[in-house]
């Protein structure tokens, strides 16, 4: 090389400076340089004549480590209350006064030789074996109760005043003041007395406020719509309160009672009609 001659550029330092990103790299690194020493020195300077000093306990160890809440958390919608859905029949569905005489009808539960209105959902096997009952929603279990009548029961509340309710249950998983996630097993289906004649099963509640609502209506829905769902004109009387009531039945007036079930059913459907 002669004196005074510039040295030549390698060539792989060429070909690197020829590929189309490096230029626009180059750029975005050198303005990012810039704005944050431009950030950096302007904070300094507000430092110094505003006298900024950390407030007691803004950097204390453990301030920050509260787990973060998860923004797109989904929205938890109601299941079934058993852990194979699509194993079970409905052996009692929910009485409604809008539905048809047939369904009704389907709808009654009979017990001390009288006819009385589902409050809930009896699920059942087809085989009538027994089966894992599990929280259809999340939340706090606030009554656990062996009852001989009923076959023992499980509460669970919610928010905004609705709660789900278990009957018919045995191998109880929970006790009160348990918190429990949607899909946890809680107990198994068994028997009542109440309702002998849809066999091993789980009598299936939601509530608002002490009303009985279907629950059909709001599987595969958040909680939000028995939030917002009508409520019925009349107060529901719920299972046990039925129950209840049938024990402060007189033996007199059990044995006026005729055994005839056309008789007790007619005399029920003209009470409806009127």
């Amino acid at each position: 090389m002669r004196k005074g001659e510039k040295k030549p550029i390698p060539q792989k330092i060429q070909q690197f400076f020829k590929k189309r990103w490096v230029f626009p790299a180059v750029y975005l690194m050198s303005a990012a340089l810039l704005i944050s020493g431009i950030i950096w020195y302007q904070m300094a300077g507000v430092d110094k004549e505003q006298g900024f000093e950390p407030q007691e306990g803004m950097f204390n160890e453990g301030a920050f480590d509260e787990p973060a809440e998860e923004v797109n958390s989904t929205v938890e919608e109601m299941i079934k209350p058993v852990k194979n859905a699509d194993e079970v029949v409905v052996k009692t569905g929910f009485y409604e006064e809008s539905a048809s005489e047939k369904e009704q009808e389907a709808s009654l539960v009979i017990y001390n030789n009288t006819y009385q209105p589902n409050t809930g959902i009896a699920f059942g096997m087809k085989e009538d074996k027994t089966f894992h009952v599990v929280a259809a929603l999340s939340g706090k279990v606030t009554k656990v109760m062996e009852d001989s009548l009923l076959g023992n029961v499980i509460e669970i509340e919610h928010a905004d005043g609705i709660v789900t309710t278990y009957q018919s249950v045995k191998d109880i998983k929970v006790a009160e003041g348990d918190t429990v996630s949607q899909g946890d097993v809680i107990a198994k289906a068994g028997k009542s007395l109440f309702n002998e004649q849809a066999g091993i099963h789980v009598h299936f509640e939601v509530r608002k406020d002490q009303m009985a609502l279907n629950p059909d209506h709001f599987f595969g829905k958040p909680l939000s719509a028995i939030e917002e769902a009508d409520m019925p004109n009349e107060e529901t009387t719920s299972e046990t309160d039925n129950t209840e009531a049938t024990d402060e039945t007189s033996d007199a007036e059990n044995a006026e009672t005729p055994d005839n079930g056309d008789e007790q059913k007619q005399s029920l459907e003209d009470k409806s009609s009127s």
